[in-house]
């Protein structure tokens, strides 16, 4: 592998794989509201949130986390302006005490906050202006989750950024290939990236135990335990389902996200834990397995794109089915064709927002995946024409992305309907 695109990939790693604490949507509306609040430098008597589709639907119905379990776009923004800390961009509530909580409270009840359905704009967009008498402020993100593009003050505009970072800060995923992908899994040096898995690895498995143990949402992870049995298989897509329960339900521990979701980053990394253990691997061994896979996990999505209807555990299952291949010293072409199998199992199954249902399909997206690698390594892969899977593999994962971003786009809107009642 070339030294740039040897750059790149850990350059991918570093920028992708950071610690949210809570559902990645709600945060990030926090995060704006609390930059608006900053910038502001007041409590404010009145806010407007304005909002694309996929952030409202992917709000709705999950915990706003440190909130004392309240859901809602006015509650993450309100949280946000009170308690709120923008330096600490998606982890933003993690300060949140009690005091805060009563005055969110409070203020909810009050109507302080308006929120507005944003139409016409990209599938994450977020634009949150807070007033002062006269004095205003207002901050937008847009394409991910802490991605301010502009910053207003009193009408002005005092911040704007055109352009993403540059490819040289965040890497540049468009070159992400499964060759290359599995030759840098192979080659890394620990040094470059043992720090970002290892803090990935540990507060991942934090949660999935947290997961396990505790009553979450409706517990899928210690269900699956208690009807499938300790099995590696089951135990492998209990405890990625376990750290979801608690993340949808408001549990403020934080995550290693995946492709700006906490629920893709634990999917991908609890299966590949578990058989690690299960295996008992070196520790380099599980560490290498799992860039390999959040790797593989991220060049999938990013021909969907960070918020569609197509449900991003499918992804981050078939990538951890990947992950547990590696582990096994299975070969190249066993790897592609276990993405293959799980993709064009599971692949459409739709996103109808972050909630507790999510650990569910969290579960079902493992279960593929593992299926998938099992498949594969016994020589069975589905063929070229057989749908939308297709001989070559990184035609076949773009001809999923295409599905999800184009194909799906009517079924987006027709979910958010639904969800809004309309």
């Amino acid at each position: 592998m070339n030294e740039n695109l040897y750059k790149n990939y850990v350059a991918i790693l570093a920028n992708e794989l950071f610690p949210a604490l809570g559902c990645t949507e709600p945060i990030a509306v926090a995060y704006a509201a609390a930059k608006a609040r900053e910038t502001l430098g007041a409590m404010p008597d009145a806010i407007d949130i304005t909002c694309s589709g996929n952030i409202i639907k992917n709000v709705k119905g999950v915990t706003v986390p440190t909130s004392g379990g309240l859901k809602g776009i006015d509650v993450a923004t309100v949280l946000g302006v009170v308690g709120g800390q923008a330096d600490k961009k998606l982890e933003v509530l993690s300060g949140v005490n009690d005091e805060h909580r009563a005055k969110t409270r409070e203020l909810v009840a009050q109507g302080l906050c308006k929120v507005h359905l944003c139409e016409g704009e990209e599938n994450l967009y977020i634009y949150c202006v807070v007033r002062k008498g006269e004095e205003s402020a207002a901050v937008e993100i847009k394409t991910y989750h802490t991605n301010i593009t502009k910053i207003e003050k009193n009408g002005k505009v005092i911040f704007s950024k055109e352009d993403e970072k540059t490819a040289e800060v965040t890497g540049d995923k468009s070159l992400l290939n499964m060759r290359a992908i599995y030759d840098f899994a192979n080659e890394v040096k620990m040094e470059d990236v043992q720090e970002i898995i290892d803090r990935q690895i540990e507060m991942n498995s934090a949660i999935a135990e947290e997961g396990i143990k505790n009553n979450w949402g409706v517990n899928v992870g210690s269900q699956v335990l208690k009807y499938y049995g300790n099995d590696v298989k089951f135990r492998a897509a209990a405890y990625a389902a376990a750290g979801s329960d608690a993340r949808m339900s408001g549990c403020a521990m934080p995550v290693v996200i995946n492709s700006g979701s906490g629920n893709q980053g634990i999917t991908v990394t609890m299966p590949v834990v578990v058989y690690a253990k299960e295996l008992g691997v070196s520790h380099e061994k599980l560490v290498r397995a799992l860039v390999l896979a959040n790797l593989i996990s991220l060049n999938q999505k990013r021909y969907i794109g960070s918020l569609s209807a197509y449900c991003g555990a499918t992804s981050a299952g078939a990538a951890a089915g990947c992950g547990i291949a590696y582990l096994h010293d299975e070969s190249f072409e066993v790897i592609c064709n276990t993405v293959i199998n799980a993709i064009g199992t599971i692949g459409g199954m739709v996103c109808d927002g972050a909630k507790p249902s999510c650990a569910s399909k969290i579960r079902s997206a493992v279960d593929a995946g593992i299926m998938g690698y099992c498949l594969a390594k016994d020589g069975f892969v589905f063929a070229s024409g057989e749908g939308i899977v297709e001989g070559d593999i990184e035609q076949t994962i773009a001809n999923v992305g295409r599905m999800g971003r184009v194909g799906m786009a009517s079924t987006d809107i027709e979910i958010l309907n639904i969800m809004i009642g309309k």
